[in-house]
């Protein structure tokens, strides 16, 4: 439910739609974790498997996720435009539309690894070395941006400091990734090591822009200045 105040005369609640579309805007927000949740686990599947089947079925899921997102800014532009929402209000309107967009780029980064896993049918986009990595960053993609979608329903900002965490995780699993492809042991040559490299990129991002989502959320319930917010200190 999106934070907002229940304005009341004589016991019968004011501008009810207009909250109502709020919350509406916050539950399309939360299906969007689920569906990019949902995209970057069944991508990392078709990565480890060349799973020819589950990569096209992503690339081709990524147009719901592009819908969804597109509504909610239709309905953040009515909300602005028909309702005039200011202090509070304003921020979760203005929020939404940056959480939406990036949720959407979650989506994108989802079917860059599908395509990534479909370019190199029918052999594995990774060598075997450094697939228990690639697993390990699926898992945490997962986590974080389950995690995610749980701070946007709940608005509990207390959340923030788990998904800093996974944060830190999966960035110590980039920086891994780059040791392992430089090394001098490195024996796939030039273009897996690119393979690698790109799709740890993937990865990486997908969890920076859950983190900027999160702290949009703690700017929409703090009013704290969204440059300052800084999850390890909630």
């Amino acid at each position: 439910m999106m934070l907002h105040h229940d304005v009341r005369v004589e016991g019968i609640p004011m501008r009810q739609d207009y909250y109502e579309q709020l919350d509406t805007i916050s539950d399309d927000l939360v299906r969007l974790t689920r569906l990019v949740g949902s995209a970057m686990n069944l991508a990392t599947q078709s990565l480890m498997d060349a799973d020819l089947r589950l990569a096209e079925s992503v690339i081709a899921a990524d147009a719901d996720v592009d819908q969804v997102s597109a509504d909610v800014e239709q309905k953040c532009s009515d909300v602005i435009a028909l309702q005039a929402p200011v202090a509070t209000d304003l921020r979760i309107v203005i929020g939404a539309l940056r959480i939406s967009a990036s949720l959407e780029r979650m989506g994108d980064l989802a079917e860059h690894v599908a395509k990534q896993a479909r370019m190199r049918y029918p052999s594995v986009a990774i060598p075997t070395e450094v697939r228990s990595v690639f697993a390990e960053m699926g898992g945490i993609a997962e986590a974080i941006v389950s995690k995610t979608g749980a701070v946007i329903a709940s608005k509990d900002v207390g959340l923030a400091a788990d998904i800093a965490r996974h944060d830190e995780e999966m960035d110590r699993l980039h920086r891994e990734l780059f040791t392992v492809v430089l090394s001098p042991s490195w024996k796939h040559g030039i273009e897996s090591a690119i393979d690698v490299t790109l799709l740890s990129r993937y990865y990486e991002r997908f969890a920076d822009h859950a983190v900027s989502v999160t702290r949009r959320v703690v700017n929409i319930v703090t009013g704290e200045p969204y440059v300052e917010v800084s999850l390890a200190e909630r």
